[in-house]
């Protein structure tokens, strides 16, 4: 039995392939999409209330809002390294166009930023953790990297074999040590050589005050969403590099991302001193 928090793959209606929305999640702040174009289409979309970062997963193309047009180039793959991202502002008219897949993450916004690209060479890639925790994040969009009014977005890249988003933490409670945060995982999975499909697993489990239950398989196109509660591992299956795009925000004043451990597992993170980082990170397969 699934949870009603995971979305499979292409349960969305084309070009959408997935089209998450606060009042579909049951939230109130983060949404996401991922549309997938080809030469002789593109998509008009209207940012409303929501503020939107829009990368291409693989492929490229432009954004059109206004009298300005914003270049996405090409990439091969999310295994490819970092990708542009294009931010436009609420109240705003656009137009994708462009040859691939295309994210659009979102969140609702009180704030007005204004509209502009981030290159792919200027995104920041942090190794995080050591070992088998070791992962790879590109920060195009997170607190303390990219100025926006809610919206908080990375790329995580874990090596098949390997555990991100781990110990499990959680960040749903606005206190001076941690940030209420709704979560969107969406995943991607490099096959294997033959062609196999890759999967993974997810989790997100509760507190005794707040209980959730999740633990799914995940493959490519997959979804999983965290209302609250503890989430990790985000475990790669041995072969099969695991990719996921993270979307939050939370109706705190602040904008930032302040998690907690789950006490039973910090001490994890003081073992990872003797340890040295995964050498196959940093990824950047192009062509992959």
């Amino acid at each position: 039995m699934k949870s009603k928090l995971y979305i499979p793959a292409r349960s969305a209606t084309l070009p959408h392939t997935v089209h998450v929305t606060p009042e579909s999640a049951g939230w109130t702040e983060s949404s996401l999409q991922v549309v997938e174009l080809d030469d002789t289409s593109h998509l008009e979309l209207h940012t409303g209330d929501t503020e939107v970062m829009i990368l291409p997963l693989a492929g490229g193309g432009s954004v059109e809002s206004g009298d300005e047009t914003f270049e996405l180039a090409p990439r091969a793959s999310v295994f490819d390294g970092p990708s542009d991202m294009v931010y436009l502002g609420i109240g705003q008219d656009y137009v994708i166009s462009g040859r691939g897949r295309f994210a659009i993450c979102g969140a609702r916004a009180k704030n007005s930023f204004p509209n502009r690209r981030v290159a792919a060479a200027d995104v920041s890639v942090e190794l995080r953790g050591t070992g088998n925790c070791s992962r790879q994040v590109h920060n195009f969009g997170t607190a303390g990297v990219f100025d926006a009014d809610s919206l908080i977005a990375c790329e995580v890249i874990t090596p098949g074999g390997n555990w991100s988003s781990y110990p499990a933490h959680k960040h749903d409670e606005n206190t001076p040590t941690e940030s209420e945060l709704e979560e969107i995982y969406y995943f991607e999975i490099k096959g294997g050589p033959d062609g196999s499909r890759g999967f993974g697993y997810h989790r997100v489990y509760g507190t005794p005050d707040r209980p959730i239950e999740v633990l799914e398989e995940v493959r490519t196109g997959d979804v999983v969403l965290v209302p609250h509660g503890y989430h990790g591992p985000s475990v790669a299956a041995p072969g099969y590099h695991m990719y996921y795009l993270n979307v939050m925000a939370g109706p705190g004043a602040e904008r930032a991302w302040k998690i907690v451990d789950d006490p039973e597992h910090a001490w994890l993170r003081g073992a990872w001193d003797d340890q040295a980082v995964d050498p196959r990170l940093p990824l950047h397969e192009t062509g992959a």
